[in-house]
């Protein structure tokens, strides 16, 4: 089979085991994004195309126009930027399987208060520089860290703040609600006062129909002037425009986002990166070794299985 490993920004694929036991195959991975007609020219030609978790669309317009692809394996288990109908009605196998582990996300979310809260991008560029300190950063113990949705990710930055000394202060589901108590955090009195109450507020929601725009202007609006609202979920929980607008308008203080709603971000296209009050990063929660490693893992047990007339973690299939 003839194989396309697409969006793989770092080269990553080459160094999993996942690379070696597809060596019987021709395989070729892309560093860069392509979409639309240039998705279309990229795929032709190719039997199979692996997917990294939500970093490729394909949408009804591109699977319509599918030549030679026979398989679509998506490492994580979301189908939501697939057209799955159309690729199956264009004859394409779809698979997907292999969960990102909670704790790269997690961290990575610590590791973005902690840099927000001590200004560490600008110190550090400016060191480089040849400047020396210029802010005066905010420690987080003492402080509330505000959690909506104690999922598995929530519930590992609640443990992390605990860890800090900062008081845990959690909104969401009834679900997270009772595990908030039996885990002995504090449950907001409701949405208004999570927002308010929160020195730093971390979103952890999956998107759907019912949380898109989740998070509204109104929302960040109470938010104090000194407050840190962070997402590492999905830009689209944000009502449009919402976070731009509340940040210039003072609440809340700063922001700290490692996800967009255009992605790749590209030229530094996407304003919030223009406000100095945010600390941003490309995406990288699941970006790591050992998550990469078990993602691919997957791909190539769904190539392997496939090539084999067997397929395996089948979500769309063509009509026999």
């Amino acid at each position: 089979m003839r194989i396309a490993i697409l969006d793989d920004y770092a080269g990553a694929f080459a160094q999993t085991q996942a690379a070696r036991r597809l060596a019987g195959h021709e395989v070729v991975a892309f560093a860069d994004s392509v979409r639309g007609d240039e998705l279309v020219a990229r795929l032709d030609g190719f039997d199979a195309a692996v997917l990294l978790q939500q970093r490729t669309r394909v949408p009804r317009e591109v699977a319509e126009r599918l030549t030679t692809v026979r398989l679509v394996t998506q490492t994580g288990r979301s189908t939501a930027h697939l057209d799955l109908d159309a690729l199956a009605a264009q004859g394409v196998t779809v698979c997907a399987g292999g969960l990102s582990d909670p704790v790269t996300t997690a961290e990575l979310t610590w590791a973005l208060i902690l840099a927000a809260q001590r200004n560490l991008p600008e110190e550090a560029a400016r060191l480089r520089s040849g400047q020396w300190q210029h802010t005066v950063g905010r420690r987080l113990a003492g402080r509330t860290l505000g959690i909506w949705g104690l999922g598995r990710i929530g519930g590992l930055l609640a443990r992390y703040g605990t860890a800090f000394g900062m008081d845990i202060l959690v909104w969401g589901r009834e679900g997270s609600l009772e595990q908030a108590r039996e885990q002995g955090y504090a449950v907001a009195p409701d949405r208004a006062a999570l927002f308010a109450m929160s020195d730093v507020l971390s979103v952890h929601l999956p998107l759907n129909e019912s949380t898109r725009g989740i998070v509204t202007a109104e929302d960040l609006g109470r938010m104090g002037s000194d407050a840190l609202f962070v997402n590492t979920s999905r830009a689209a929980l944000v009502a449009p425009g919402a976070l731009e607008a509340s940040l210039l308008a003072g609440r809340p203080g700063r922001a700290a986002i490692d996800v967009f709603d255009d992605e790749p971000v590209l030229g530094a296209s996407d304003p919030l990166l223009a406000l100095p009050q945010v600390t941003a990063t490309p995406h990288l929660g699941y970006v790591e070794r050992d998550v990469l490693e078990t993602l691919y893992a997957a791909a190539a047990d769904q190539v392997l299985a496939y090539a084999d007339g067997n397929p395996v973690d089948v979500v769309a299939a063509p009509a026999r």
